[in-house]
């Protein structure tokens, strides 16, 4: 029976792609095939909506919409809107410095005056002076290093400052005039520093500043070997609820009704603030991407996380998109999930 419906699948996966190839635009109900085909992999579910309406919602798993998808570093991006609700309350400016908050972890190592300017922002863009980079498996705060001790907040503020020999751009030469290296120790450590400016463990302050207010019940963090929550990755939501982050942001912080995080965060926070690679920019832990399909140039904000865990915001066309996945083994995943978006989804979705 089961090799049956596999032949099934890969069968109407290869008229799918004949019809590709012939130049049929591909619609909504083209995903499901597309996935079954097997050349995703483990997808386990896609939401596409446009406003607040379902356009197609399809799980490819046992677990089904009730299932805690875990979606890794699209944790860092609830981080970011939290430190905007703790803003938003007056409890902390994103250009506060970071050391005044853990006075209990001096003296640190690698003392330097530039870590005294380090500010909550330069976490937020990944742009600190930090040497601390996750993409570079020799960078002193690559994050399986942070992993193997015990405080994660001393291992970050102990790294040196990071050195730019003269064939690597200097801050101010940078786009934005800030140096990008991808540092999950900085989103780490915004979790205990929230703790001490909102006087709530992180759950607690989710829980009431962002979590109630959009209906999320069901909600898993991992914690830090301090007991802190963890703000870089891990964090367990419902596929349905990380379409309603993204439609929270869509709708410029308002949630039926709701001013749930400020127009201003909103705003700031899927501004441009460092540039992370070609067509790809960074804001306040959104990724800024810019893709390219049938001959359109599409913007959009994004939550993305091992695996090609990603929720896609297409601010244009008013449309939010969840793609929750198993691939945390599989070489390239983030580029699939990328490719389901943009051959099928979006060309399915796109306004004239």
């Amino acid at each position: 029976m089961l090799r049956m419906l596999l032949i099934t699948l890969a069968a109407i996966a290869s008229s799918y792609a004949a019809s590709l190839n012939a130049g049929t635009n591909p619609t909504l109900d083209d995903i499901t095939p597309a996935i079954g085909g097997g050349a995703y992999k483990q997808i386990t579910s896609v939401i596409v909506a446009r406003g607040e309406r379902v356009l197609y919602e399809q799980y490819f798993d046992t677990s089904g919409a009730a299932a805690l998808r875990n979606t890794r570093s699209a944790t860092k991006t609830v981080t970011g809107i939290l430190v905007g609700a703790a803003v938003d309350r007056g409890l902390l400016r994103a250009e506060s410095p970071v050391l005044p908050f853990f006075s209990d972890r001096l003296p640190l190592a690698n003392p330097d005056p530039r870590k005294e300017r380090i500010t909550v922002e330069d976490f937020l863009t990944m742009s600190s002076l930090l040497e601390c980079d996750d993409e570079n498996e020799f960078s002193r705060g690559n994050e399986e290093r942070m992993y193997l001790v015990e405080d994660w907040v001393k291992f970050t503020l102990d790294l040196p400052i990071k050195g730019f020999p003269d064939w690597q751009r200097k801050p101010e030469q940078s786009p934005y005039g800030r140096a990008w290296s991808y540092c999950t120790a900085g989103a780490t450590t915004l979790g205990p520093l929230l703790e001490r400016a909102t006087k709530q463990s992180v759950p607690d302050f989710a829980q009431a500043a962002l979590f109630k207010p959009l209906g999320i019940e069901s909600v898993t963090w991992q914690y830090q070997p301090l007991g802190s929550a963890m703000t870089g990755g891990g964090l367990e939501l419902r596929s349905r609820d990380l379409l309603k982050l993204g439609q929270l942001y869509l709708n410029g912080g308002r949630w039926q009704g709701r001013q749930v995080i400020s127009e201003t965060w909103v705003r700031r926070s899927v501004s441009p603030h460092a540039n992370a690679r070609e067509d790809t920019d960074y804001g306040y832990l959104w990724w800024l991407q810019t893709f390219h399909v049938n001959g359109r140039s599409i913007p959009t904000y994004g939550m993305y996380g091992t695996g090609g865990n990603k929720v896609y915001v297409l601010p244009d066309q008013g449309i939010v998109v969840v793609v929750t996945t198993t691939n945390f083994k599989v070489a390239g995943a983030g580029a699939l999930t990328d490719k389901l978006f943009t051959s099928v989804i979006v060309p399915a979705v796109l306004v004239p």
